[in-house]
This record gives C-alpha cells, sequence and structure tokens, in this order.
C-alpha cells in the first residue's frame, strides 16, 4: 500500500458546508420566470415592468451612481431615463471631470440633475416645472447634454 502522509478523514474538515436550502435545482420545464426565481431564489419579477428592470439594470451597471435622494426624487416626480439619456449623463459629466469641475448642473432634454462630479453621483434631479422655479447655486459648471 502507497501512502501520501493526507490523511483522507480530514480533507473536507476546513471546507465549508453548504446548506441544503441554498441549492437550488434548475430543471428545462417551466416557464422563463420559473426558471429565473429558481436562479434568483425570489419571488418571480412579474410586479416589475421591463422597463423599470431595465431602468434599474442600467443605474447599476452605470460608472454614474445616484444618491438615495436623487432616486427618491426621480421616483416621486417621475423622471425616467432610457439607455439614450444614461449615457448623455455619464458624458456630459466625463466633459465637467476633463474641466476641472466638481459639481455642476446637467441639462437633459425637460429635466435638471445636480452631479457631484468628482464623486459621479447624482445628487438630485429636477423635473421642467421645478427647473422653472429654481435658482441653481454652489455649482461651478453647466452642460446642456
Amino acid at each position: 500500500m502507497i501512502t501520501t502522509g493526507i490523511n483522507a478523514n480530514n480533507i473536507n474538515a476546513n471546507m465549508p458546508r453548504l446548506n441544503g436550502a441554498q441549492l437550488k435545482p434548475i430543471s428545462s420545464g417551466g416557464t422563463q420566470a420559473d426558471r429565473a426565481q429558481a436562479l434568483t431564489g425570489g419571488a418571480p419579477s412579474a410586479a416589475k415592468s421591463f422597463g423599470d428592470v431595465f431602468s434599474e439594470a442600467l443605474m447599476r451597471d452605470s460608472q454614474l451612481s445616484f444618491s438615495a435622494h436623487a432616486q427618491k426624487r426621480m421616483a416621486s416626480r417621475g423622471i425616467k431615463l432610457n439607455a439614450s439619456d444614461y449615457s448623455r449623463l455619464e458624458s456630459a459629466q466625463a466633459k465637467l471631470a476633463m474641466k476641472g469641475s466638481k459639481e455642476a448642473l446637467v441639462m437633459l432634454d425637460d429635466k435638471a440633475f445636480l452631479v457631484s462630479v468628482k464623486n459621479k453621483t447624482v445628487i438630485t434631479a429636477l423635473d421642467k416645472s421645478e427647473v422653472k422655479q429654481n435658482v441653481f447655486t454652489n455649482i461651478d459648471g453647466a452642460v446642456i447634454a
């Protein structure tokens, strides 16, 4: 008998154990929502529209982040951004950064965003009616994107 000096009883002793509840089999049957639910371990995402899920994914994958305040303002004011809007907003932030701006106003069609350029974060969002009523202070740049 050849021995290697390894105790076979202790090989898996330091390995983390997976709880059986964490493992979810994925079957080939069922609907796409069922398979998505099995993958994520959550409830079906039928409650959200495709546009909402897409917007959330864009915000998550964006180089530009949105503060909690900005997200609340966007939701309460019904401000939605598509892929083109995100691209224009990121491009405006990049231009402002190249010019050395720190806090700026970005006008995007009938919406306005206050952006912390150095932190790459949208601080707040305003819709068309609020843009007309506000005075913007403590900014060192502005872009009409």
